[in-house]
């Protein structure tokens, strides 16, 4: 344990001062109650000054009362002894924040958006998680312990700020051959987590006052990147088939879209609304961000490849994120931009934070080229499948014709949506019952919202499932 304590030679005696900065630091908090100080020998070590010094300062504090003696083990905190309140003082500084940062502080609650319920609920339907249960996770460590060990000190040094040149391989690869991605490794960029990607968006291609069209509703991380870049956010309402390409506006410099599994409502985005898509880009000068977050799972009929394979003109940059189908935690995501586009991302990956963490990057890489994740997604795949058709088959016996249910083709999630019910007064009524559901409202920008809940289901047990479908009915 390292322990500071400032000392002035000359000033009063050396055992004087140590004692005065240990009680300082336990009536402040710095040392809790019943917490093990450091040894005499190792303080004294630690101040450069003699063990008797220490000695004596430790003395005086057992004396008092501040601190008590085991034998064998140490010198400890006295137990009950709380910490003193702070007296008063002069107030604290209030620093100007810059207009982003007031920004930041306005929404904060908006951006934590959905937040966990206030007490740990038996049948949760959050939403916007990853199966963790069927992870490899033995199988990950190894790889991790792998690359580990054999890495040379060149290794421990800054990396590329694109990515790893493995990892940006196997992204390429697999998108390839999963979603029909046109691109090569030199058009990969990695970053951490696909929030990064929005945000590196809009670093690069947004100026103040510059018109960007989003989906209404939408993810409030895309909305709330754009709102604070200054740009002058354009809504245009989802029906069922996702964005309609006929409400677009004539200009506008970015389109940002959700159409493999529109976010939240669920909308599967048909190819001709997407070939419609591209052909409004060409005429009215402006890129797409495609967020395909959901994109691995689809379950009714082929999987559509993604709006950036359809593209021939390079006006689709595409994002994605292994945030779904490996864990949250890892933080490793990609936007996958046109070539004219890679110098000015790259760098402002640079700029941001050099680089994403690469030993994390080299196991990623060697588990997607090993062909362990494309067993995973498969397994994960048939998972979600099983639990999709367990919730829609107790919608069906427990809720009948009660609300409609829209975004069941795809994901990991499905919408109910309520006619005229109270949004909030359903939340509640069914946390009173144990079961975790979470209200749409909150991801549109025009209100009133349509009122609707949120049902996921990538960590749910199929009698869970059933179980809290049950009890949700008796609130509908």
């Amino acid at each position: 344990m390292q322990t500071l304590i400032p000392l002035v030679r000359g000033h009063e005696p050396l055992s004087r001062q140590i004692y005065s900065g240990l009680r300082h630091g336990i009536l402040g908090g710095t040392f809790g109650a019943g917490e093990r100080l450091p040894s005499t020998r190792d303080l004294a070590e630690q101040l450069g000054v003699s063990r008797t010094v220490v000695v004596l300062a430790y003395e005086q504090l057992l004396s008092e009362g501040f601190v008590a003696g085991r034998v064998g083990a140490g010198t400890y905190v006295a137990d009950g002894l709380a910490a003193a309140t702070p007296g008063a003082g002069p107030p604290p500084a209030q620093p100007r924040l810059s207009r982003f940062g007031a920004f930041a502080a306005d929404v904060r609650a908006a951006v934590e958006f959905p937040a966990p319920p206030p007490k740990t609920l038996r049948y949760d339907f959050a939403y916007g998680r990853s199966d963790v249960d069927c992870f490899p996770f033995e199988h990950w460590w190894r790889l991790l312990h792998r690359c580990a060990r054999r890495t040379a000190v060149r290794g421990l040094d800054y990396g590329d700020a694109a990515g790893l040149a493995a990892l940006r391989e196997a992204i390429a690869a697999h998108l390839r051959r999963s979603r029909s991605v046109a691109c090569d490794a030199s058009q990969v960029v990695v970053v951490n987590g696909s929030q990064q990607a929005l945000d590196l968006v809009a670093r690069v291609l947004l100026e103040r006052g510059d018109r960007v069209v989003i989906e209404d509703p939408l993810y409030q991380g895309t909305r709330e990147v754009l709102r604070a870049a200054g740009a002058r956010v354009t809504t245009v309402p989802v029906d069922r088939d996702g964005l309609d390409p006929a409400a677009l506006p004539a200009r506008a410099r970015l389109l940002f879209v959700t159409p493999s599994h529109q976010y939240p409502t669920g909308a599967i985005l048909p190819l001709s609304r997407r070939q419609a898509l591209l052909q409004w880009a060409e005429r009215a000068g402006a890129l797409i961000v495609e967020d395909d977050y959901d994109g691995e799972f689809r379950y009714d009929g082929r999987r559509l490849e993604s709006l950036q394979g359809l593209d021939r003109r390079g006006r689709v940059l595409y994002v994605g994120t292994f945030s779904r189908t490996i864990f949250s935690a890892l933080r490793i995501g990609y936007v996958i931009v046109p070539p004219a586009l890679v110098a000015a991302f790259t760098a402002a990956k640079w700029l941001c934070d050099r680089h994403t963490a690469t030993l994390e990057q080299e196991t990623l890489a060697e588990f997607i080229g090993s062909g362990r994740y494309e067993r995973h997604l498969r397994q994960l795949r048939r998972r979600s499948a099983v639990a999709r058709e367990a919730l829609l088959d107790a919608l069906r016996r427990h809720a009948g014709d009660r609300v409609e249910i829209t975004g069941d083709g795809a994901g990991a999630h499905v919408v109910l949506w309520l006619g005229d019910r109270s949004e909030p007064a359903v939340v509640a009524a069914a946390a009173a019952r144990g079961v975790g559901v979470y209200g749409i409202a909150p991801y549109f920008a025009r209100q009133p919202a349509r009122p609707g809940i949120i049902l996921g289901y990538s960590r749910m047990r199929v009698a869970d499932i059933r179980e809290g479908v049950k009890r949700l009915a008796t609130v509908l």
